[in-house]
């Protein structure tokens, strides 16, 4: 039996602390991604523990009849804990050394290895949207698609949407919300 996983970057947003709520424009795309997901059938919804994502799952939620679960496993990936001018090469690096680790942060194989076992206690047959952020996003899509990598981050948009088909031992991702 097929699993399913819509996995959904958060709308626009103030900023990138956790607290931070969504602009006045990620509230008007919050409302598009109910009509994306008008005709699409969805059991479960959950986000980040961070606000922008919660905030971006609540509207399909509502109009599906679903509680939004939160689960820390999908908040974003710390790169570190010190600021960096060139952050930018630094994640890079992370795509190309998937066990590179920074200060007070974590390795891109840390955050993978989490945000697979979200997906993995997902029930055959279920259809769920995760509510996350760009970098996890990535690495997660990365997961099953080898070829996903920096560049593809890179191109991310808020929202963005990308669908997970696994079946068995095999698995199909498409970017989806371009189509839109």
């Amino acid at each position: 039996m097929e699993k399913v996983i819509y996995i959904v970057r958060h709308c626009s947003a103030e900023g990138q602390a956790p607290e931070v709520e969504l602009t006045a424009k990620g509230i008007l795309q919050a409302g598009k991604l109910v009509e994306f997901f008008e005709d699409i059938e969805v059991d479960r919804i959950i986000t980040s523990p961070f606000s922008r994502a919660r905030q971006t799952g609540w509207p399909l939620a509502e109009r599906k009849k679903l509680h939004v679960e939160v689960d820390s496993r999908l908040g974003e990936r710390v790169l570190s804990s010190r600021d960096f001018e060139d952050w930018l090469i630094k994640l890079e690096d992370t795509f190309l050394d998937l066990h590179l680790k920074y200060e007070g942060g974590e390795s891109s194989n840390e955050a993978i290895s989490r945000v697979c076992d979200v997906v993995d206690e997902l029930r055959d047959g279920s259809r769920t949207v995760l509510v996350t952020h760009g970098n996890l996003m990535a690495l997660l899509v990365m997961s099953y698609d080898e070829r996903f990598g920096f560049e593809h981050w890179q191109t991310l948009t808020n929202p963005d949407v990308y669908v997970v088909r696994i079946k068995d031992e095999d698995s199909e991702v498409e970017r989806i919300w371009s189509t839109y």
